[in-house]
């Protein structure tokens, strides 16, 4: 039997990123990291647990700045961008954000992603954890178009909760209250430059500051702490249970590079009909013709508490064969059920069909159901 030592650590290097606000996650509390795009973020200042009840129930602030944005500026910016991704920018205006795919030649997936339009001709995308970077300036090459790809100074401070609207119309003097969602400006907050955008990853009411000067993260920090302790504003990190409750995928977990927009039911996001040739056109054409033979699903889990999302898939089975895994899944204080996502065939998606899960600690039940279970809150249904 091979003893596994509970304990393990992260080392800290010159090699990767620290965020504009790593010294203030320390102070604050943060006891470990994961690395992201090449930066450290914090993954747990208490427990989970504890995160999510000050999620659900107050204002939360985390340290996102691995979140990294790439700008892409210049006069065939929006013609270039548009290339990129398989959703429709028609009607993308100055101010919006929107959720896009960026999809590959063979139609998988190269990431997922926010879209922001900050002027006619400077966009930025805010990609999952991956060397987008390095894709976007490859396409651009090759391109023909007049176009700048970089990394800017831009660090996202998120504020997330049901009182994170309170915060910001105190910390904005009620300049912003009506920030809508998935809309951006620009502005500043105590001479900090900053765009606010109504955008995160949690499925409670969140807006992003996003920092454009990384000198002054630990200052704007304490500006958001301070303005937060009457709403009991806590830091804490991505938390797994609200963003599964919530049906918000991950990339690299959730979402491979083998997948399709329609594997993963983001078929909205894909128009096809469009004249604009973007990359993986042809293939999307061909797999909506076709079919899929594949699906990520809901699905409850049998069984006690799952304490942690798994550290590697859990294998799906039928009569002992193997036939998908299972991508995250945790356990729900609000429904007392454990629930994630479930990559199977097409033939094992339909709502209550059943299939095994081998866990770490044995062999599950699992059942498919509608997700998300609680979704993305807004307090205004601008879109």
């Amino acid at each position: 039997m091979i003893n596994i030592n509970p304990a393990a650590y992260i080392s800290f290097g010159s090699r990767i990123r620290k965020s504009p606000f790593y010294d203030s996650t320390r102070k604050y509390g943060a006891k470990s990291f994961t690395i992201y795009n090449h930066m450290y973020m914090p993954t747990v200042y208490t427990s989970a647990e504890e995160e999510y009840s000050s999620l659900t129930n107050d204002v939360t602030m985390w340290d996102v700045a691995a979140e990294r944005q790439i700008e892409i500026n210049g006069p065939d910016a929006y013609e270039f961008v548009r290339t990129l991704t398989p959703r429709n920018l028609e009607k993308c205006e100055i101010g919006h954000c929107l959720y896009i795919l960026l999809t590959g030649e063979d139609g998988g997936i190269i990431n997922d992603a926010v879209l922001l339009r900050l002027q006619p001709d400077q966009f930025w995308i805010s990609p999952g954890d991956s060397d987008c970077l390095l894709w976007i300036q490859g396409a651009a090459i090759n391109s023909g178009m007049n176009v700048n790809v970089f990394e800017p100074d831009a660090s996202p401070l998120q504020i997330g909760g049901p009182k994170a609207h309170l915060l910001i119309e105190k910390l904005f003097d009620e300049e912003h209250k009506n920030v809508g969602y998935y809309r951006a400006r620009e502005t500043s907050l105590h001479n900090i430059p900053l765009v606010l955008g109504r955008t995160g990853w949690s499925g409670e009411i969140s807006y992003e500051l996003y920092l454009r000067d990384r000198k002054l993260g630990n200052e704007l920090w304490e500006i958001v702490r301070e303005a937060g302790l009457e709403f009991n504003i806590v830091p804490i990190a991505p938390n797994a249970i609200r963003s599964i409750e919530g049906g918000l995928l991950s990339y690299a977990s959730d979402i491979l590079r083998e997948d399709n927009p329609f594997t993963i039911g983001l078929d909205r996001l894909v128009d096809t009909d469009q004249s604009i040739d973007f990359i993986g056109k042809s293939a999307l054409k061909k797999i909506k013709e076709e079919g899929i033979k594949r699906k990520l699903v809901g699905v409850v889990i049998d069984g006690d508490p799952i304490k942690s999302p798994p550290e590697q898939f859990w294998p799906v089975t039928d009569n002992d064969l193997k036939i998908g895994h299972i991508s995250r899944c945790i356990f729900s204080p609000r429904l007392k059920k454990n629930i994630g996502f479930a990559n199977v065939p097409i033939e094992y998606c339909e709502i209550d069909s059943n299939f095994s899960v081998v866990t770490t600690d044995g062999q599950r039940n699992a059942t498919v159901c509608k997700w998300p279970w609680f979704p993305a809150e807004r307090i205004n249904k601008k879109t």
